[in-house]
């Protein structure tokens, strides 16, 4: 105790600010205070600002073309053809395209993320996940180009070869190649979660006689299924929001595939679109708004999806009887 207290007391020697403080050093510390509250205040609200300026300038951009034709005409056509004289903008393939990449993609990606970070969190020995985790969260650092490169030079030869399909650069090869991008993403957030919920309710659950399986999908997941809910929206806008790998490897034909389920056939998804045809468009023409409208269409898509998100979060937190 003796020697306790002799440190504590040479701590406290060490300690250079001191206890009554001046009237000058309680205003320069007031003022500090302020002074960090006001530029973390600046710096949130330059970026909510710089939200709202993108959503008002690709609104203002894609206004003349919802004067001239509508969404709601553009949204039940499937004609796309901004060049022909008259000129065609129906959409509703660029939206399906979208949809069956992305919907194609979460079937591949969800599954195989939520099982990646179940066996890093619960399974495999600490030092393996330490080893494991940081190279699959590289894995989200590569250039999507690279990944599009991959999905052209590799998925597609094998698709053609061993599906017997006539066409490599389809809905399948690009599902394939975005869920191998989303899962990254999924694993990192969703193992997070898994092991922030403690030690405490596994042992619980193990003094109760449940096993490890049990008690991985009946109280950890339950438990982490926030976290998980955030990791799968995570990776859903990463797949819905990609544009060179899809560019690749979609086949970029603006169809609705017959029968509409099939992912072997080419589809065109809205960012391919868009990143494939704004460069040479010219100011001021109607192609141009028109691409605007369907970057329009994707922001209130992705706007949807995250309100769905938070509403889903609520709902979970009032089930489980934690006020936000």
């Amino acid at each position: 105790m003796i020697t306790q207290s002799a440190n504590l007391l040479r701590t406290a020697a060490k300690f250079d600010r001191p206890l009554l403080l001046t009237p000058a050093q309680d205003w320069s510390g007031w003022l500090l205070g302020k002074t960090g509250r006001a530029l973390l205040m600046i710096i949130t609200g330059t970026s909510v600002l710089a939200v709202l300026l993108i959503f008002v300038f690709i609104v203002r951009e894609a206004w003349p073309f919802v004067q001239a034709h509508g969404l709601g005409e553009a949204l039940s056509s499937t004609s796309w053809y901004p060049t022909r004289d008259p000129a065609q903008f129906g959409m509703l393939a660029l939206v399906f395209g979208s949809v069956q990449v992305t919907f194609g993609a979460l079937l591949l990606a969800v599954p195989a993320g939520i099982l990646i970070a179940a066996v890093l969190s619960d399974i495999v020995p600490f030092r393996v996940r330490q080893a494991v985790k940081p190279i699959i969260e590289v894995l989200a650092a590569i250039p999507s180009v690279a990944y599009g490169f991959f999905a052209v030079a590799v998925l597609a030869p094998l698709m053609q070869e061993h599906l017997h399909l006539s066409t490599g650069t389809n809905a399948l090869n690009s599902a394939a190649i975005l869920a191998i991008m989303a899962v990254p993403t999924i694993v990192s957030v969703a193992e997070d979660s898994l092991s922030a919920v403690g030690r405490e309710l596994r042992e619980a659950s193990y003094a109760c006689g449940a096993t490890r399986a049990e008690t991985l999908l009946k109280v950890v997941i339950p438990a982490a299924h926030n976290g998980i809910i955030a990791a799968i929206v995570l990776g859903t806008m990463r797949a819905i929001g990609e544009t060179m790998a899809v560019w690749m490897a979609s086949g970029n034909a603006a169809q609705i595939p017959s029968p509409w389920w099939d992912l072997t056939q080419s589809v065109r998804t809205m960012t391919a679109t868009i990143a494939g045809e704004l460069g040479e468009t010219p100011v001021g023409s109607m192609h141009r708004h028109s691409l605007f409208a369907v970057g329009l269409i994707l922001l209130v898509v992705s706007l949807a999806m995250n309100l769905f998100t938070e509403y889903l979060l609520h709902r979970a937190k009032r089930t489980s009887g934690v006020h936000a």
